[in-house]
């Protein structure tokens, strides 16, 4: 008989679209950049690994690397330390071990709607209940700050937020930022902020909440800016009282970070910043090509995303958002459906554009194709 927590959460949908694609599918499904970490960085974890930089490392991650990540957070509080810093396995591991330090049984976790798939079960594997706010797409999915205020109650203890957004793409402009940031200081609670994808915003500016208040988690990854999501290293920064406690759940969960992969990032921060550039430029161009094309499909409508790689269209086709993911999916596109990310994301499709050009003009094609057999060309 397995643990009741292992019953409570599945399979990702994204997961489950991803593994069950015929071959050779064309893949707008998997939230990853298409291109090699830069040759530097390749270079670099060679190195490592044969200079001899095979066994552990600090839990808490190699201090230059630290070091170096705290330089880059103090444009926004200049009193950030390495201290502050921790290196995790990934980004998705740094928001596990924040959960596990920061929610007990029975505590309220309010979580967006739609949303990425691990925030509420990880509160749920901590014992604690996700409480979904609403990211409107009629409001360019912002949240409502007076349901916000209704779903409050003593036993909230933290606000998880996420900008640019996985899946809808939203940007949370500095004015929202600083509501969100009273909100919760008014509440006491504290502000879990996944800021994985704030290298690429598209409209507006991007807004971080770090330095904005002594009760925030952000939580990062170097696996997008660097092409290198196989590699499984991310980080996150902490005041350092909180810093201290996540680092005891990370070192139960994974002992350490990879040694060889810090040595590499590290590289990378300090080397790669035009091949960083040049990425998000070419996801800039892809967004056009996705956002129009969408919009051009009869029974699709796309606000057109200002942030991260995904687009997040809404459907007018018959069936759930499951059902047409699997029918794409047949005809040998990968698309996650939005039901996967929460209840507002029932009748929106979730696609990336962090794939060629080539393959996201034949996405379009077979979505074309599809809208006409279902009858609403």
């Amino acid at each position: 008989m397995v643990a009741q927590r292992a019953r409570e959460v599945e399979i990702s949908g994204i997961r489950r679209m991803f593994e069950s694609a015929p071959p050779n599918a064309i893949n707008l499904g998997l939230g990853e950049p298409d291109f090699e970490p830069p040759p530097e960085v390749i270079r670099a974890l060679c190195d490592a690994v044969r200079g001899g930089m095979n066994h552990y490392g600090p839990s808490a991650g190699l201090p230059a690397l630290r070091e170096k990540v705290a330089e880059r957070y103090q444009d926004r509080d200049a009193s950030t330390t390495s201290d502050n810093v921790l290196i995790t396995g990934s980004g998705s591991e740094g928001l596990l071990s924040t959960a596990l330090a920061l929610y007990d049984p029975g505590d309220e976790v309010l979580v967006p709607n739609p949303g990425f798939v691990l925030y509420a079960p990880h509160a749920r594997l901590a014992g604690a209940v996700p409480v979904p706010y609403d990211l409107e797409e009629a409001h360019g999915f912002q949240p409502n700050l007076e349901q916000l205020e209704s779903l409050v109650t003593p036993r909230t203890r933290a606000l998880v937020v996420n900008s640019p957004s996985n899946p809808t793409g939203g940007l949370f402009p500095r004015s929202v930022v600083e509501r969100l940031v009273a909100f919760a200081e008014a509440h006491d609670l504290t502000i879990v902020s996944d800021e994985v994808y704030e290298e690429m915003v598209y409209e507006g500016r991007f807004a971080s909440f770090w330095g904005r208040s002594d009760r925030v988690v952000v939580v990062n990854s170097f696996s997008k800016i660097l092409a290198m999501t196989g590699w499984r290293i991310g980080f996150l920064v902490a005041q350092r009282p909180l810093a201290v406690e996540i680092n005891k759940m990370h070192y139960h969960v994974m002992a350490c970070p990879s040694t060889p992969a810090q040595a590499a990032v590290l590289v990378g921060l300090n080397e790669s910043s035009a091949t960083i550039r040049a990425m998000i430029r070419e996801f800039r161009a892809r967004r056009e090509i996705i956002t129009r094309g969408l919009n051009r499909v009869p029974g699709l409508e796309c606000v057109p995303p200002a942030g991260a790689f995904y687009a997040f269209p809404r459907f007018y086709w018959p069936g759930t958002s499951q059902d047409v993911a699997l029918a794409l999916l047949k005809r040998g596109l990968i698309t996650t459906p939005g039901e996967a990310f929460g209840s507002l994301g029932t009748g929106h499709l979730r696609l990336s554009f962090a794939a060629s050009r080539d393959n996201l003009r034949r996405g379009l094609d077979i979505l074309r194709e599809y809208a006409r057999e279902v009858g609403t060309a």
